[in-house]
């Protein structure tokens, strides 16, 4: 199987980066149509995005807590966009993960594709000594999840597939401001705390290490 291929996009505008995977996933469904099959094209993006406030399809407005004049105080933006889950946070600090990869060259579904998505974020975490996992019933990396009332997030997942093409993908708080999050509930969740590798480890990470680290990781488990 093919490598994927990286483009580190470095610090990007929300609408700027979606619009440039609408492009990318554009070009590899014209390649799968040429070839009348599976492609190995493949892009992964690797961004930082200023502060913005992403809704899913199916997600609920009201998980929003903020509006109007106070995101303009924040200096956040908020867009309903086209991938599954409900409202993430996004922004400076945080590695934002974008795999644009037909699943029928890697011969697998949307499942095993979320999965194993998250054991890439778990094995990253292992690296830095962090045990993470699974939350059943919810997408994502989380720590101590079987531990209600010590279950955080620290890694949360929403994809959008279009003739088995992919797109939007992964948010691994690095040293992201936590803050925003209050302004928010979480994917959704009234009840579960989020995290991050600065706040788990109790220093500021080096965000060019931890992606060459989520690559590595990337590429063994494909």
């Amino acid at each position: 199987m093919a490598q994927f291929t990286y483009e580190d996009v470095g610090l990007k505008d929300y609408k700027e980066c979606w619009d440039y995977q609408e492009t990318i996933l554009e070009q590899v469904q014209a390649d799968k149509k040429a070839k009348n099959g599976p492609t190995e094209v493949n892009r992964f993006l690797l961004v930082e995005h200023p502060h913005v406030y992403t809704l899913g399809k199916s997600g609920d407005e009201h998980n929003l807590l903020v509006h109007g004049d106070f995101l303009k105080k924040i200096e956040a933006t908020f867009y309903k966009i086209n991938r599954g889950g409900d409202i993430t946070y996004h922004g400076p600090g945080q590695l934002v993960g974008y795999p644009i990869i037909d699943l029928e060259y890697y011969h697998i579904g949307v499942r095993e594709y979320i999965e194993k998505m998250e054991d890439a974020i778990i094995a990253t975490l292992a690296h830095y000594g962090i045990t993470a996992g699974r939350n059943p019933g919810a997408t994502g990396v989380w720590l101590d999840s079987d531990i209600p009332a010590k279950a955080r997030k620290i890694c949360a997942i929403g994809v959008r597939v279009s003739r088995y093409v992919t797109m939007h993908g992964f948010a691994l708080n690095v040293n992201t401001d936590m803050r925003y999050f209050s302004y928010i509930n979480p994917c959704g969740f009234l009840t579960y705390g989020v995290t991050s590798l600065e706040r788990e480890l109790g220093r500021k990470m080096d965000m060019d290490e931890v992606k060459a680290v989520v690559m590595e990781k990337f590429n063994e488990i494909y």
